[in-house]
């Protein structure tokens, strides 16, 4: 496998998680009525929007295709989401912690790719951005969670 196939399929897995990040969120917001909350959510929505555009642009970059979806085990987080959702007592605390979930995989998966993956420099700017940005989600949703608890 060619060293820009090999780079292109780490950043469609990336990008795939992404494409199920935005729609979890997107579930998410439609689920909480904390109007705080529910605006740290929408604008997670459209970070992950974001993302999925500069990894495709970077994929493209390689001569790659980027995917074009998300993945089974998103589609299986959200349903199980949605269905912890409607059975909790406190909606938004139970949304706040699948978003730690969620989060907590998507900072892994980018450690992982960082750490093990030589990259050029623009991607590896890119993916440091991208990871920065989903850590601080991560301690925002672990604020909006102590405060709404």
């Amino acid at each position: 496998m060619k060293y820009s196939e090999k780079i292109s399929n780490k950043l469609n897995e990336l990008l795939e998680k992404t494409y199920d990040a935005e729609k979890g969120y997107r579930l998410a917001a439609d689920k909480v009525e904390n109007p705080a909350v529910k605006k740290f959510l929408n604008d997670k929505v459209q970070q992950r929007y974001n993302f999925g555009h500069e990894l495709k642009n970077e994929i493209s970059e390689f001569g790659q295709l980027p995917d074009k979806g998300g993945s089974f085990k998103g589609d299986m987080h959200r349903i199980w989401m949605n269905l912890t959702s409607t059975l909790s007592n406190n909606d938004t605390e139970r949304i706040l912690e699948e978003v730690e979930r969620g989060e907590k995989a998507s900072l892994e998966e980018y450690n992982e790719i960082l750490k093990e993956t030589t990259l050029p420099m623009s991607t590896e700017n890119l993916l440091t951005k991208q990871r920065d940005a989903i850590k601080a989600a991560l301690e925002t949703a672990k604020r909006f969670e102590t405060a709404v608890a």
